[in-house]
């Protein structure tokens, strides 16, 4: 009896927190989601409605705002993979100490300062006066301005240290001789890649991955400072959001089915149970 007391103890506040705040209101959000907004009084009622659902289906511009972010999420994941597995490989087997020191203060840079205080970084930098027209005027070229690519730019530059961290950890804790007896048997650097690192370090790039395309897929604050007409979800859903809740609410819902997807796939894999 006692030692139940101390595990309902020690559980008490996690359990509290996991129930009673955050399914609580990801339960809210589902039940606010079939509500009935008032077209003429725009008060919301409680009832059971697929109208909200059915809107966005059926409105191209949701559709196509949830694709839009889907493709942005699932660029920044594949960018950040594709610069922290090199990385990692330079910073675990080549480089040396001083250098990865050094490396390591650089990649977890963006984490010491705000949020908006990177995003307006990033504005400036990609304004019509900023760094890249600066740079690219001698050759008669412009930067890609506020747009759908700087919206990929600035959430990879926002989200590259979930990747590289546990890309980097994973390849650290690699035996030297597995690279050594890799290359005795012929294989280059890009096979050895390819077969050997890569199905070692896949459950690292899916902890990783989960991050980036979450963090992505709910993030809109990007896209109003440097995307331009850029739309994502989150756009929709802070218009929405007081002028009809229900409909913020079920669109809310789009992010959370894809990562639901997502992990489903990755699950299927067999990478989560190697986590």
């Amino acid at each position: 009896m006692n030692r139940r007391a101390h595990l309902g103890a020690l559980l008490a506040l996690p359990m509290f927190w996991l129930i009673g705040i955050y399914i609580f209101s990801l339960v809210m959000l589902l039940v606010t989601a079939f509500w009935i907004t008032d077209p003429f009084t725009s008060k919301v009622k409680p009832g059971f409605t697929l109208r909200n659902f059915e809107q966005i289906i059926a409105n191209p511009a949701y559709f196509s705002t949830s694709m839009r972010t889907l493709g942005i999420a699932l660029a920044v994941t594949i960018l950040c993979i594709l610069i922290s597995i090199p990385l990692g490989i330079f910073m675990a087997k080549v480089a040396g100490p001083k250098m990865r020191a050094l490396l390591a203060v650089a990649i977890t840079l963006p984490l010491w300062a705000g949020y908006l205080v990177k995003i307006l970084a990033m504005r400036i930098t990609f304004t019509e006066e900023g760094f890249f027209n600066w740079a690219l005027s001698p050759f008669g070229i412009s930067g890609p301005g506020f747009s759908a690519f700087t919206v990929v730019l600035t959430l990879t530059y926002l989200w590259l240290p979930y990747m590289a961290v546990p890309v980097y950890t994973a390849i650290r804790q690699l035996p030297p001789n597995l690279f050594d007896a890799s290359a005795d048997l012929g294989a280059g650097a890009w096979h050895t890649i390819r077969t050997v690192v890569l199905p070692l370090i896949r459950p690292a790039i899916i902890a990783g991955s989960i991050f980036t395309f979450s963090l992505s897929l709910g993030d809109y604050i990007v896209a109003k400072f440097v995307g331009g007409s850029t739309q994502m979800i989150g756009s929709i859903i802070a218009s929405n959001i007081n002028l009809n809740p229900p409909i913020a609410a079920a669109f809310a819902l789009v992010p959370i089915a894809f990562v639901v997807i997502y992990l489903v796939s990755v699950q299927r894999t067999g990478a989560l149970e190697r986590m």
